[in-house]
């Protein structure tokens, strides 16, 4: 959140070049560098946990192991283990991001052979990516947006016509996916400017029904069947191919996980550049008080299309990236219960934190299909997880910092 004084004054002094927008204030940081070691603690055990998660088949087992690191994590965050990690990753970003990429191909190489488990690894980072998509409308500009699902299904959609036609490469494809998602948002921007609260609510709610129908009732677009759609090949790499590296045969799966980390990293770069950024500061602006915002020069219809927009597009490339994968669409596969799955992520992760997302969409997407004995009530046990966050830690499991701005004093 932001300090609706020090919104006003940046606004007031916009155009001074003294004037530089501070990052989120971090706790536990002092005038020294933070250790290394609790962030890489902190990779490492994360990525042992999402790999313990993925292999354990035996419920009871995946039960311990689920209380484990639960124990694990809140014993973290009462020593102080997480305000030491998040000072070592802003004091050490790059290491960050090496540290993170090879979790990442060490846990690519031990799920080498695990298609089920590479597959679901995808559609976290899927969900993920568009929920921070999510973040920068609901989070940063406080847009509510129920219609997350139908901007997904458009851009899955337009992958699934687009390949039939054929003649266009997937890059084309996939960032098509995410225009065509931008221009059908554009019908919403006019409900969207003019109301607020629980009308816009309503208003996004009403289209991802509608979107939904129009599925269903148009034989064109393969109607309650669906369509089928070719795989992913991005100049000349077939994503339905099996890798070998070095003797070992992985899953094809590894493309996409490959793929779809790429793109929620870039998502993260783009989330983070908005919220460090003057633009980050006139968002934070219009969502707590447009009046406010207004009377300091703000053009709040601007503001809110741009977030809007990105968000959207980001929707629509992950559905075109989604409908490649799974090399088959239909309605059912973005209803009104998936636009709450994603929002659900957005609040329980922390909303306007980017990095919530991740190991909320771990939460909600993952151990659902786990936990077998659940999957006949997904709906109800993210209730529950929103109720009980809302309660408990209304901030998310990763809460926002508050932001601080500071005065830089001319040379």
């Amino acid at each position: 959140m932001t300090d609706l004084s020090q919104t006003g004054r940046a606004g007031h002094l916009a155009g001074d070049p003294a004037i530089r927008a501070g990052e989120p204030s971090r706790p536990g940081r002092a005038g020294l560098p933070a250790a290394r070691w609790p962030l890489v603690v902190a990779i490492a055990f994360a990525a042992t946990a999402l790999t313990v998660l993925v292999l354990i088949e035996n419920q009871k087992l995946l039960g311990l192991a689920l209380a484990a690191i639960a124990a694990l994590c809140l014993a973290a965050a009462r020593f102080g283990g997480v305000a030491a990690t998040e000072a070592a990753a802003s004091d050490h970003p790059w290491l960050l991001r090496g540290l993170i990429a090879a979790a990442t191909l060490a846990v690519l190489f031990v799920l080498r052979d695990d298609n089920f488990g590479l597959l679901m690894l995808a559609t976290v980072l899927i969900y993920a990516t568009v929920c921070v998509g999510l973040t920068i409308q609901m989070g940063y500009a406080g847009l509510t947006n129920f219609a997350a699902a139908a901007f997904v299904g458009t851009g899955g959609y337009t992958a699934a016509m687009l390949g039939q036609t054929g003649g266009l490469p997937d890059p084309v494809v996939l960032i098509a996916g995410g225009l065509v998602a931008v221009a059908i948002g554009s019908l919403l921007v006019l409900p969207v400017l003019r109301t607020r609260g629980h009308y816009a609510a309503l208003t996004t709610l009403a289209f991802g029904v509608m979107f939904n129908v129009f599925l269903e009732a148009n034989e064109l677009l393969g109607g309650p069947q669906g369509l089928k759609i070719p795989g992913i090949n991005l100049f000349g790499w077939d994503f339905s191919e099996d890798l070998h590296i070095a003797g070992f045969t992985i899953s094809f799966y590894a493309n996409y996980v490959l793929l779809t980390g790429a793109l929620a990293a870039l998502a993260m770069l783009l989330a983070g550049l908005i919220d460090r950024s003057w633009i980050g500061i006139w968002f934070d602006a219009v969502r707590l008080d447009e009046t406010a915002a207004s009377v300091f020069g703000l053009k709040i219809g601007r503001w809110k299309i741009l977030a809007f927009t990105l968000g959207n597009f980001l929707a629509g490339v992950m559905g075109a990236v989604y409908a490649k994968m799974t090399g088959f669409i239909a309605p059912s596969n973005f209803t009104f219960a998936d636009s709450l799955v994603m929002v659900s992520i957005v609040i329980l992760g922390g909303i306007g934190n980017r990095w919530g997302v991740l190991p909320a969409a771990l939460i909600v997407v993952l151990l659902p299909e786990k936990l077998q004995f659940i999957q006949e009530y997904r709906l109800l046990l993210y209730a529950l997880l929103v109720i009980v966050i809302l309660i408990a830690r209304p901030g998310g499991l990763v809460a926002r910092r508050v932001r601080k701005l500071r005065l830089e004093a001319r040379s």
